[in-house]
């Protein structure tokens, strides 16, 4: 251990974070009630119906039947797409007024609410009347809208959420009025007191609504409660970019066509029907369009499969894995930070979350090895925010570039790999020098896992990752598919384990062998499973082959099912194995408690049922903001499309950049910071692509690395100051100041803002290259994900795809020693400035000649120039040239290790 670290004991019982501080973190920026008793109740119940809901799509598609054993197949209902989008976002919104609040209570309104009444209880008196009607007034709306102790839903709330649940309900009962509709138009649609025969009798009292389509009435409403939903769960900054972009499809007409620049923002006249019917009762784009369609289908499926993952307690072994591999190295705990959080992250999609979560445990052990708070915060804010751009999972932003561009998921992915990579490497640098800076060891191994132990205890939550891998790459099946193959594999998975001891593993072999004989015979002689088998419902023999391959589809279900019979014959099993999440075991308690029986809680078959549970509402409760934030951002494509802005779009970006593709990356990445400052990255993502991949295309960017380039940037926003949402978390668990924590995160998270330049500049980097026909193809469709035979031409492998690839490993080093100032030496201020200009070099060396020349021709010397294959490799070469120099500088002027530190391991 290095000499930083002396008084660790203490230091380490000093830097604690508990869970209730955790708790209170994620609470002060997330702002989500802690309901209790039956408001508690009624959300778990939504959230777990949600997520039934979307695992009955995912193994059923859109038509909801059930197999009933001597029946067959019993279809309840056969949806559409509309509506099958309209019940899942429904869904969020009810959980939304369920977990947010409309006001605490200390906006600005309630505050001059307050104010008025302390006014005029100075001037006239507590009790005089107009100071106990204000007072009675602002009682009564209290009541109604305002919570303040952030556990109790309001009249108001419950009000929006019969709204919301009507909304859906309509889409299900009326649709075929709703096609009408969408051939005639809204007005075709019936008035609201023929929808309610009971509003008959009052139908004069209802005003210009007795006239106006109920479709129309419920559109309305519908986009506002999504407005209102994203104001609370999200924020007023989103609601009113959206909101602005509504208002926008009405009255752009306004705008003078022939106004400089800003003329070609004039659209045709639009009245509020058809602008209703395209952003409600649409599915290519609106609220129920393409991002709600990628949730539906893909999103929450993994936001699921990362709930089962965490609940499971996988989390905590992933982490005790990453310090058991690093811990002892030089730094050890901010790399094993960077591993843990990196690959939560992926899983998660939410670096807020993973922030805090993660950071309770790495965050400490951080500072108590040396490194300072305001550092540790930012190594963990870094690492959770790169695991949205870290494959296979990507958060949720891979699932609409796969929509958006039209890519198979496993090319996604693949063309994803290289620059996360770099990036973790990146990050992974700089805490070593870092580390070797400040002299700071690694942890001692007592405190660290044996790691053949810990994988032989905790392998099997290695196996569902693997087998996502398998489905998405081998076998190259959907993402649905491959997301619910593996969410099954993990409920098996932890059913077996739950249910595995010394005692119990014969019988537990002897359950699943009978089961799966069982089923083998049954589909052998019947066609039909063991059920199915003896209600007579079997649709005949089959041959072996297929008898057995039907055997081992259901082998998920076999395994769930051999560990529900085992632990129901001894239900007190204390598996020496499994480790649920603490989230779990305090469900389990209190539900226990609830009911009378604490014994309960106990009792493994019960466990493992909470454990389905709790996974179950907490992915509902995970995804909530996610399909809000979809849906809104929805909307901002919807007008585009409505309005025909499009083309016009492109046409002013193009003319701003003045024909520089610098500049429009530069436009772009700016505007992906300060646009995702406190927003989802999906979000961002879904803006930007509509407004900005279009004009990025048209300068020949590739599509697939135009859509990567926006996402990057998305993701940095979450570690930008001043915002920096993710670091003031992080700043939060570590006590540390919450802006130098966003410095720190952001300087750590360098690369990642120039490694996207540097893959638009070289496609090779995200292995992409030009199609054979590419000049017969539009732009944007000009180049493919590369494959194996591609490598056979030595020309294209050297110096498009491993020279670029080799040289931004060799520049983020060059990067690293820039930021912290340290290789194994001091980096004084003028090498620091050559390290940077030779990782510009070999990261990026067209990004450095197209910017010149841009300067040059925007101060009137001459005009843009090619960057050639040639003069690319020729300046990494100086660039390469230049590090190599520096580098073996400061290994002469190499410090002598300090006496009183301990020698710690290598990198």
């Amino acid at each position: 251990m290095s000499s930083n670290t002396d008084d660790s004991t203490a230091q380490g019982t000093e830097d604690t974070v508990s869970d209730e501080e955790v708790d209170e973190v994620l609470q002060e920026i997330e702002r989500k009630r802690a309901l209790q008793g039956w408001a508690a109740v009624i959300v778990a119940v939504v959230g777990i119906s949600f997520s039934l809901f979307q695992m009955w799509l995912a193994a059923k598609g859109f038509v909801l039947s059930i197999d009933v054993p001597a029946v067959g197949e019993v279809a309840f209902a056969s949806l559409q797409l509309l509506q099958i989008n309209a019940v899942h976002v429904a869904f969020g919104l009810v959980l939304a007024f369920l977990l947010y609040p409309s006001s605490t209570g200390d906006g600005p309104v309630s505050r001059r609410c307050i104010l008025l009444a302390d006014r005029l209880d100075d001037r006239f008196g507590a009790d005089h009347p107009v100071t106990e009607s204000t007072r009675a007034v602002g009682g009564a709306l209290g009541w109604l809208f305002v919570d303040r102790d952030l556990q109790r839903v309001t009249p108001f709330d419950a009000v929006l959420i019969g709204i919301s649940i009507l909304s859906a309900a309509y889409f299900i009962t009326d649709f075929q009025e709703i096609q009408r509709m969408r051939a005639l138009g809204l007005e075709a649609g019936r008035p609201i007191q023929e929808v309610f025969t009971f509003l008959e009798p009052i139908a004069g009292l209802l005003g210009p609504l007795a006239n106006t389509s109920y479709a129309f009435v419920l559109g309305v409403v519908g986009v506002l409660l999504v407005l209102e939903a994203t104001r609370r769960s999200i924020s007023l900054y989103l609601m009113i970019i959206v909101a602005a972009f509504v208002v926008y499809a009405r009255y752009g007409y306004l705008i003078p066509q022939g106004a400089a620049y800003v003329g070609v923002l004039s659209i045709p006249p639009l009245d509020w029907t058809s602008i209703v019917q395209n952003l409600w009762y649409n599915t290519e784009n609106g609220v129920f369009g393409i991002p709600v369609t990628v949730s539906v289908q893909f999103i929450y499926i993994f936001i699921l499969f990362g709930a089962f993952l965490e609940m499971s307690g996988a989390g905590q072994w992933f982490i005790d894995l990453a310090y058991g591999a690093t811990g002892t190295r030089r730094g050890g705990p901010a790399k094993a930070s960077i591993l843990a959080s990196g690959f939560m992250g992926t899983i998660s999609g939410s670096s807020i979350a993973n922030t805090v979560t993660t950071g309770a445990f790495t965050i400490p052990l951080m500072k108590r090895s040396g490194y300072r708070p305001e550092f540790a915060g930012g190594v963990e804010a870094s690492a959770s925010s790169g695991g949205q751009i870290l494959p296979p999972v990507m958060g949720a932003a891979a699932f609409l570039i796969v929509q958006y561009t039209a890519t198979p998921f496993r090319d996604v992915i693949i063309a994803a790999a290289i620059p996360a990579i770099v990036f973790f490497f990146g990050v992974w640098v700089m805490v070593h020098f870092e580390a070797t800076k400040e002299h700071i060891g690694g942890l001692d191994p007592s405190e660290l896992v044996h790691i053949p132990t810990h994988l032989k205890s905790g392998w099997f939550y290695l196996v569902p990752i693997g087998l996502l891998l398998y489905y998405l790459i081998i076998e190259r099946l959907s993402v649905a598919r491959s997301a619910w193959f593996t969410l099954i594999a993990i409920g098996a998975l932890i059913a077996l384990v739950a249910a595995y001891s010394d005692e119990t593993r014969g019988r537990l072999g002897a359950v699943f062998a009978a089961l799966f004989a069982g089923r083998f015979l049954a589909q052998l002689f019947t066609g039909a499973n063991i059920l199915g088998a003896l209600a007579g419902s079997g649709s005949g023999g089959q041959s072996v082959q297929a008898a057995f391959a039907a055997t081992v589809g259901g082998l998920g279900g076999i395994a769930i099912l051999a560990g529900v019979i085992t632990l129901a014959t001894r239900p007190y099993l204390d598996s020496p194995i499994l480790n649920f999440d603490s989230a779990v075991d305090d469900a389990a308690r209190t539900t226990a408690d609830a009911i009378g029986e604490s014994e309960l809680a106990r009792n493994g078959l019960y466990r493992l049922g909470v454990f389905f549970g709790k996974s179950m509402e907490s992915g509902a409760r995970t995804a909530v903001p996610v399909v809000i934030a979809v849906a809104a951002a929805g909307i901002i494509p919807g007008v585009i499309s409505v309005s025909g802005l499009g083309p016009n779009l492109v046409a002013l970006i193009r003319a701003v950049a003045g024909g520089s593709l610098v500049l429009l990356l530069l436009v772009t990445a700016v505007a992906s910071i300060i646009l995702g400052m406190g927003m989802p990255t999906t979000v961002t993502y879904i803006i930007l692509v509509s407004l900005l991949a279009p004009a990025l295309v048209q300068f020949g960017v590739p599509e697939l690395a135009a859509h990567l380039f926006i996402l990057y940037f998305g993701v940095i926003a979450d570690i930008t100051p001043p915002v920096a949402v993710a670091a003031y978390a992080a700043s939060g668990v570590a006590k540390s100041d919450a802006f130098q924590t966003g410095i720190e995160a952001f300087s750590l998270s360098l690369n990642k803002a120039i490694v996207p330049f540097a893959f638009i500049l070289s496609p090779g980097i995200v292995l992409l290259t030009r199609k054979e026909n590419a000049a017969e193809l539009p732009l944007g469709e000009q180049y493919r994900v590369v494959q194996l035979a591609d490598f056979a031409d030595p020309s294209f492998a050297v110096f498009e795809v491993l020279v670029p690839v080799a040289c931004v490993f060799i520049g983020v080093v060059a990067l690293a020693a820039t930021v912290i100032g340290y290789v194994e030496a001091p980096v004084s201020r003028g090498q620091r400035a050559a390290f940077a200009l030779s990782s510009l070099l070999l990261m990026a060396p067209g990004l450095a000649v197209s910017g010149t020349f841009d300067v040059l021709g925007f101060v009137g010397f001459g005009g843009a120039g090619e960057v050639t294959l040639v003069v690319d490799v020729a300046l990494r070469a100086v660039g390469l040239a230049l590090f190599v120099a520096l580098l073996v500088e400061n290994r002469r002027r190499r410090e002598p290790v300090s006496e009183t530190a301990s020698s710690p391991e290598p990198a």
